[in-house]
C-alpha cells in the first residue's frame, strides 16, 4: 500500500512539474512577444517563412530569413521635391501656363491661343519669318521630302504681322487641341482640310480654306518673293473674331512645371545639332551663358526675327520622338508626289529637355486628346523647363541625326 502511495505521489509531483513547465515557456516577456523554450518542438503552423519583399530583389540569389519579421513599409517613396516648382497641375492666376513666367497684365491670359501655322521652306523665301519671337511654343516637324514646317502657339503675347503662312498638316489636326487654342493657316490638302473640317475644333479654325481673308490674313509681296510665300495674320484680329463668336474664353490648361532651378542629373551640354534630311532645315542650337539661353541657326545660317533683325532663342529646347507614319493622304506632286505625315503625339515616347547648358533625357505623355504633352525624367518624377519660351523638335523614333557637343 505505501509503494503504490508513493507512486502515486511521485507521478502528481511529476504532472504538476511538467505544467509548470509549460506555463513558463508561453509567458510574455517584457516586450509583449511570447518567449520560446530553447530545444522546444514547435510545431509547422508555428513555423517563420522567409520575408514577403515589397519590391523584388534584383538577384538570383535568395535571402536568407530574417529572425525576426521585417516591419511593413511606412509609406511609398517620395519623389524629390523640387525648389519653387511652377506647375504641372495648378499655376498661379498670373502664371502663363505654357511659359512659366508671371504676365505684367495677368488679363491677357483671359483668352485663347492661337496657333499659326509658318511655312520654313525654301529659306530664300521664307526666312526670316515674322513674329516667332512672340511665341510661348514652336513645333518644328517634317512636313514631306525631308524639310521643316513650324507651327507656333501664341498666348502671352501677340503680333500684328505673323508669317509667312501656309498651309496646314496632320500634326496640326493635334496640336490646336492639345492647348485648346484657335487654328491659323493658309490651306490644306484636301485630305487634311476635310479632316480639320470634321475636327473638335472646327469652330476655332481661320483660314483661307473655309472663306476667311482680310483684316485675319493680308498679302505682304516682296521683290523676288512668290506669291504664296506673302501671306500674313493679325492675332489681335483673330483674337477680336474669337470674341465677336464668345469663343475667347480662357482654357484650363495643366501639364507643364517650370523651375528657376535646373534638376539635378543633367549631362553638360553646349551646342546641338539636329540633323533634318534637308540641309537647308538641319538646325543648330547654341548655348549663351550671358543670357542663359540657346541661340538658333538653321541651314548654316543665323535663324533671325524679319521685323528685329534679331536672332532667335529659346529657354528650352526639346527633342521630342514620335512615330512618324505615311498617309495617303497626296500633298504636291513634285518629284512624283508627297504624302502627308502622321506624327503620332499620343500616348508617350522618349525625350531630351535641354535647358541652362545641361541635357536631361526623359519620357513625354499625352494620355487625353485635350492634353499637353507633360513630361519626367526616367525615373518618373516631374521634369521642369526654365521659365520662358520653348522650341520643340519633332524627330521620328530612332532618329540618329542628333549631334550633341559639351
Amino acid at each position: 500500500m505505501r509503494t503504490s502511495f508513493n507512486r502515486q505521489a511521485t507521478m502528481v509531483v511529476a504532472m504538476v512539474a511538467l505544467l509548470l513547465l509549460c506555463a513558463c515557456s508561453s509567458e510574455p516577456d517584457a516586450t509583449g512577444t511570447p518567449t520560446k523554450t530553447p530545444g522546444a518542438v514547435q510545431h509547422s503552423a508555428a513555423t517563420k517563412s522567409p520575408p514577403v519583399m515589397a519590391t523584388p530583389i534584383p538577384t538570383v540569389t535568395p535571402r536568407p530569413p530574417s529572425p525576426t519579421p521585417e516591419p511593413e513599409p511606412t509609406g511609398t517613396p517620395q519623389p524629390e521635391v523640387i525648389e519653387g516648382l511652377i506647375g504641372p497641375e495648378v499655376y498661379d492666376h498670373d502664371v502663363n501656363p505654357l511659359t512659366g513666367e508671371v504676365m505684367t497684365d495677368p488679363t491677357v491670359l483671359d483668352r485663347r491661343p492661337v496657333a499659326v501655322k509658318f511655312s520654313n521652306y525654301p529659306p530664300q523665301y521664307v526666312r526670316p519669318q515674322a513674329g516667332l519671337d512672340k511665341a510661348d511654343l514652336v513645333f518644328e516637324h517634317y512636313a514631306e521630302g525631308g524639310v521643316t514646317r513650324l507651327t507656333a502657339i501664341f498666348y502671352g503675347q501677340g503680333t500684328s504681322q505673323a508669317g509667312s503662312i501656309r498651309s496646314g498638316r496632320m500634326i496640326d489636326l493635334e496640336i490646336p487641341a492639345m492647348y485648346q487654342s484657335a487654328f491659323a493657316y493658309s490651306g490644306a490638302s484636301a485630305g487634311v482640310r476635310e479632316k480639320i473640317r470634321y475636327s473638335d475644333f472646327y469652330e476655332r479654325v481661320i483660314s483661307p480654306d473655309f472663306g476667311y481673308g482680310e483684316p485675319f490674313f493680308y498679302r505682304m509681296p516682296r521683290d523676288g518673293v512668290p506669291f504664296e510665300h506673302t501671306l500674313f495674320a493679325d492675332l489681335y484680329d483673330i483674337w477680336a473674331w474669337l470674341d465677336n463668336n464668345d469663343n475667347n474664353t480662357r482654357p484650363e490648361l495643366k501639364g507643364l512645371a517650370f523651375s528657376e532651378m535646373p534638376p539635378a542629373g543633367g549631362v553638360p551640354v553646349s551646342n546641338l545639332l539636329v540633323g533634318y534630311l534637308s540641309a537647308d532645315c538641319q538646325v543648330k542650337w547654341a548655348y549663351t551663358l550671358a543670357t542663359g539661353r540657346y541661340l538658333r541657326w538653321q541651314g548654316g545660317a543665323a535663324h533671325t526675327e524679319l521685323t528685329s533683325g534679331a536672332q532667335l532663342s529659346a529657354a528650352n529646347v526639346v527633342i521630342v520622338g514620335a512615330h512618324h507614319k505615311d498617309t495617303d493622304i497626296l500633298e504636291d506632286h513634285v518629284a512624283g508626289g508627297h504624302y502627308s505625315v502622321q506624327i503620332q503625339i499620343w500616348g508617350d515616347g522618349p525625350v531630351s529637355l535641354f535647358r541652362d547648358g545641361q541635357r536631361y533625357e526623359g519620357r513625354w505623355q499625352r494620355a487625353d486628346r485635350e492634353d499637353m504633352l507633360s513630361f519626367t525624367d526616367l525615373d518618373g518624377d516631374i521634369l521642369p523647363f526654365k521659365p520662358g519660351n520653348t522650341w520643340f523638335q519633332m524627330v521620328p523614333l530612332g532618329f540618329d541625326r542628333l549631334i550633341v557637343e559639351p
